[in-house]
C-alpha cells in the first residue's frame, strides 16, 4: 500500500481519493461514513437527545479494523485534562491506523460553539453576544483562536457556527444564534467561518435548515415556513458562509419541513446545497438524526430504509456513532435494497475531505505536541483577553434615562439578585461548566469565572458592595426578598442581576430543550425587581441571559438597564467595567426586546400586516428595537450624502456617506446601520430589513467618513415564480442608529427589466470608514 497512488501527496486528491475507494470492500467504504463515541452515556444522563435510547455499547477494537470515519468528542464528554487528553487521542488515532488495511485515521469533531467545549478551555461569549458586537473582525479573530486551540490537541472538525436566524424568541437555543436578522448572522457567521477554517478546521454549519423556525418555539417541531421566508431568511447565512467563508462541511438539521425532514430531502441537501450552490464538503448528521427518521419522524421503517433515505438526500456522515450506516447499511446494500453507488459518492466526498487534512498521506502522525505530552494551555492569557473584549463590545445598555451609570466610586451600592454571585451565569449551555460537569459533581470548573459580584467589588473598592441573592433563578420561594428589600434600601442604588441558568433539555431556563412558554422572566424574579423598584431607590436591572424577555412592565421605572447575553468567563469584569465606566458600552441589540411577553413569534422583519395597526388590538412593538444601544458619549451625524431621487439599473448601485463624530468626552464606538426600505414589490416585503452595517471607534472629538455602497442585488427576493430577483422601482435607504432610529434617508429608482439572480449574486454592502 506504500507505493499506490492514493499514496501519492503530488497526484490530485480525486485520483488518490478514486484509486483507494477501487480497492475498498463494501464494509470499509461504509466504515468511513460514521463516528464512534467512546464515552456515550447510556443511562439516561446524555448531553445530546434522547442519546439514552439511541447510544450502544461498540466493540472498537472490531470495528476499527475496518477503518473509523470520525472519533466523537473525545474532549467534550468527561472532563479530560488537555495534555492528557491530547496523547489520549493519538493513541487511539494510531490504534485506528495500524487496525485497518490502509491505516488512515479518523476525523476528531469537537464542539466549539463559544469556545472549544472542553474542560480547562476557554469559555467565549455566546453567539448571541457576537451579533451584539456587530463587530465581525473581532469574531474572526475568536473563530482563529478557537481553532488554533483544537489544532494543538489533534481536532480536525469543529460543530459550529449555528446560521439559524431567530424566528421565535422563546426557543430555548436563542443563545446559540446570532441574532434575528439573516444579513447581520451571514455577516458575523462568516467572519467564525473564516477564523475557524484559516486554522485549518474543518467549520461545520448548522443547522441545514429551518431548525430555528420550530412551530411553538419547540425543540425539533415541525417548521412551518412558508417557500419565501426559507429562501428569503433562512437560507441566506448558509449561503454567504459556503460561499465567502469557505465552510467545509454542513449539519443536517433535526427537524422537517412541510412533512419532509432535512436528513431525507434531496432537494435541500443535493439540489441547492451541491448542485445549485456548488458545495463539494461534507454533509454531517445532527447527532442521531438518521436514526430519527424512524424513531421520531416515522418516514422509515427501519434503520436500513432510514440509511437509505438520508444517503440517497445527501448525508455523507453518521453521527455521533453507527446505528444506520453501519451493519443495516451493509445488509441492504448486499440484499440490493441500496444502491452501492450511493456508498460510494459518500465515502469519495469524505476521502476527499480527509485528504485535504493530510489524512492519507505516508507517515501521517498526531502532532508533536500530542505525542510527547507536552503542556497544552487551553486558557492563555491571550485567550482571555480576546474574550474580555468581546465580553465588553457586546454588553448592551439598553436604557440609561437618569444617568444613574455609570455609578460614581463613592457610591454604595447593594447587589443582589440570583445571577450575581453565580460563575454559572456567565455560560451557556455549550460551555464546558454547563453542558458536562454537571455530570461530574465536585470536579472544578478548570477556568476562572468572576462572578459580578466579585468583578464589581474589584472595580469599585470603595463602594462597600453588599449582597442578597433576593430568590433563585427559578422556582416559587421568595423568603429571600425581606433580606433583598433591606439591602437595597440601605443603598445609594440597587444593581439587581437576574437573568438565566444555562442547561440541558429542561434542566435550564436557557438552551438546547429549554424552551419557553413565554417571555416573562424566570421564577419570581420579576416580583423580586418589582419590590426592589418600590424601595425608591435607584435600581440598575443587568441581566444575564440566552435570550431577551418583555420589560415593559418596568419601562421608566428603572434606573438604567444592561444586557449581556453569556457574555462567558471575563463576562463578570466586562460587566463591572461598563457600570463603573471604564468600559463605555457600544453593544446593539441583535433581536428586539418586546414590550409584554406574549405576542410571540415576532421579530423586526415584518410587513405591513405583521406591524401595529388599527385592525388588531394588540400592539407587537417592541420596548427596544433591533439594532438599538447606547452608549456614554454622543456621536453627532453629518454631511450626509445620496440624498435625492437618483436613479440607475437593476444591476446598478448608490453609494452612501455621512461624518459620524464623537461629540463627547470618552472614546465609544458607534454602530451605523444601512436599512433598505421597499415600498411596492410582487410579493409582500418586511417594511425595513439590514442590508449593511459599520462599526467605529472614535475618540472624544475624532470622525470618520462612513461609506455604504449599495447595489442592487441586495434588494433582491423570492418573486412568485420562485426566482430570485431584482425588480424595478423605488427603494428607499435609510442610515440609522437602531431598525427605528433613523438619522438620513436616500431614495433610488432602479430602471429596466425585473432581473433574475444566479448563485453568484452580491451578498454583501462594502463598507469603508476613513479618518476626516
Amino acid at each position: 500500500m506504500t507505493t499506490a497512488p492514493w499514496r501519492d501527496p503530488a497526484l490530485p486528491a480525486a485520483v488518490r481519493v478514486d484509486d483507494l475507494l477501487s480497492r475498498m470492500t463494501l464494509e470499509e467504504k461504509t466504515a468511513q461514513l460514521y463516528g464512534v463515541w467512546v464515552g456515550a452515556a447510556t443511562d439516561g444522563e446524555g448531553v445530546a437527545p434522547l442519546q439514552h435510547e439511541m447510544a450502544a455499547g461498540t466493540d472498537w477494537d472490531k470495528l476499527i479494523t475496518l477503518g473509523l470515519g470520525q472519533l466523537t468528542r473525545s474532549f467534550g464528554t468527561a472532563p479530560v485534562d488537555p495534555a492528557a487528553g491530547a496523547r489520549a487521542l493519538a493513541a487511539a488515532q494510531r490504534r485506528i491506523a495500524d487496525a485497518g488495511r490502509f491505516g488512515i485515521p479518523a476525523v476528531a469533531h469537537e464542539e466549539c460553539l463559544a469556545g472549544f467545549t472542553a474542560w480547562r478551555a476557554t469559555a467565549y461569549p455566546v453567539p448571541l453576544a457576537w451579533g451584539a458586537s456587530f463587530d465581525p473582525d473581532l469574531v474572526e479573530e475568536v473563530g482563529a483562536r478557537i481553532g488554533r486551540d483544537l489544532r494543538s490537541v489533534g481536532v480536525h472538525q469543529g460543530l459550529a457556527p449555528v446560521l439559524d436566524v431567530v424566528r421565535d424568541l422563546r426557543w430555548g437555543r436563542v443563545e446559540e444564534t446570532i441574532g434575528e436578522d439573516p444579513y447581520l448572522v451571514g455577516t458575523v457567521g462568516t467572519a467564525y467561518v473564516r477564523g475557524l477554517e484559516s486554522a485549518g478546521i474543518v467549520a461545520t454549519l448548522k443547522h441545514f435548515a429551518g431548525y430555528a423556525a420550530s412551530a411553538g418555539a419547540r425543540n425539533l417541531a415541525p417548521v412551518r415556513a412558508g417557500t419565501r421566508e426559507f429562501a428569503d431568511v433562512v437560507l441566506p447565512p448558509f449561503e454567504m458562509a459556503l460561499r465567502e467563508g469557505g465552510a467545509r462541511s454542513v449539519m443536517a438539521a433535526y427537524t422537517e419541513t412541510d412533512g419532509v425532514p432535512a436528513s431525507a430531502d434531496p432537494r435541500l441537501l443535493t439540489g441547492l446545497l451541491r448542485e445549485e450552490w456548488g458545495f463539494t464538503g461534507t454533509v454531517v448528521a445532527d447527532y442521531f438524526g438518521i436514526g430519527f427518521l424512524r424513531s421520531l419522524h416515522r418516514v422509515a421503517g427501519s434503520e436500513a430504509e432510514a440509511a437509505h433515505a438520508a444517503l440517497e438526500a445527501g448525508v455523507d456522515v453518521e453521527l455521533p456513532s453507527p446505528r444506520c450506516y453501519g451493519e443495516p447499511l451493509v445488509t441492504a446494500v448486499r440484499a440490493g435494497a441500496v444502491p452501492e453507488a450511493l456508498v460510494d459518492r459518500a465515502a469519495r466526498r469524505v476521502l476527499l475531505q480527509k485528504c485535504g487534512l493530510g489524512l492519507l498521506d505516508p507517515g501521517w502522525r498526531p502532532g508533536a505536541d500530542a505525542e510527547t505530552g507536552t503542556e497544552i494551555d487551553l486558557d492563555p492569557a491571550g485567550n482571555r483577553a480576546l474574550a474580555r473584549r468581546l465580553a465588553e463590545e457586546s454588553v448592551v445598555l439598553l436604557d440609561n434615562p437618569g444617568g444613574v451609570l455609570p455609578l460614581a466610586p463613592d457610591t454604595r451600592v447593594a447587589v443582589v439578585g440570583p445571577r450575581a454571585a453565580d460563575a454559572l451565569a456567565m455560560l451557556g449551555c455549550y460551555s464546558f461548566p454547563s453542558h458536562v460537569l454537571t455530570h461530574h459533581p465536585g470536579v472544578p470548573d478548570g477556568i476562572a469565572v468572576p462572578t459580578v459580584l466579585d468583578a464589581l467589588r474589584d472595580e469599585l473598592p470603595d463602594c462597600g458592595v453588599t449582597f442578597a441573592p433576593g430568590c433563585g433563578v427559578d422556582g416559587t420561594d421568595t423568603s429571600g426578598f425581606t433580606e433583598a428589600v433591606a439591602r437595597a434600601s440601605g443603598a445609594d442604588v440597587c444593581v439587581a442581576v437576574l437573568g438565566d441558568r444555562a442547561g440541558l433539555f429542561g434542566r435550564g431556563t436557557s438552551g438546547e430543550g429549554c424552551d419557553a412558554e413565554d417571555l416573562r422572566l424566570p421564577g419570581v424574579q420579576a416580583e423580586l425587581l418589582d419590590a426592589l423598584v418600590a424601595t425608591g431607590v435607584p435600581v440598575v436591572l443587568v441581566l444575564l441571559t440566552g435570550r431577551p424577555y418583555a420589560l415593559g412592565r418596568w419601562a421608566g421605572r428603572l434606573g438604567a438597564v444592561v444586557q449581556a447575553f453569556f457574555p462567558g468567563e471575563e463576562g463578570g469584569p466586562a460587566l463591572a467595567g461598563v457600570l463603573s465606566g471604564r468600559v463605555n458600552p457600544s453593544g446593539r441589540l441583535p433581536v428586539s426586546f418586546p414590550r409584554t411577553p406574549g405576542g410571540q413569534p415576532w421579530t423586526y422583519l415584518q410587513p405591513p400586516l405583521g406591524l401595529a395597526g388599527e385592525v388588531s388590538n394588540l400592539d407587537p412593538t417592541p420596548l427596544y428595537p433591533f439594532g438599538h444601544g447606547r452608549s456614554y458619549t454622543e456621536f453627532a451625524w453629518t454631511d450626509f450624502t445620496g440624498t435625492g431621487p437618483a436613479r440607475t439599473g437593476t444591476d446598478g448601485g448608490l453609494d452612501l456617506s455621512v461624518t459620524v463624530r464623537n461629540t463627547g468626552d470618552r472614546a465609544g464606538a458607534e454602530v451605523v446601520q444601512l436599512y433598505l426600505h421597499d415600498p411596492v414589490a410582487s410579493v409582500t416585503r418586511p417594511d425595513i430589513r439590514l442590508v449593511g452595517y459599520r462599526r467605529v471607534e472614535l475618540a472624544p472629538g475624532e470622525a470618520r467618513r462612513v461609506t455604504f455602497r449599495f447595489h442592487a442585488d441586495l434588494s433582491s427576493f423570492t418573486g412568485r415564480t420562485g426566482d430570485r430577483v431584482v425588480e424595478p422601482g423605488e427603494l428607499e435607504l435609510r442610515l440609522a442608529a437602531s431598525s427605528t432610529d433613523v438619522r438620513h434617508r436616500a431614495r433610488l429608482t432602479l430602471t429596466g427589466p425585473v432581473r433574475v439572480l444566479g448563485p453568484d449574486r452580491m451578498l454583501r454592502c462594502a463598507t469603508a470608514a476613513v479618518p476626516v
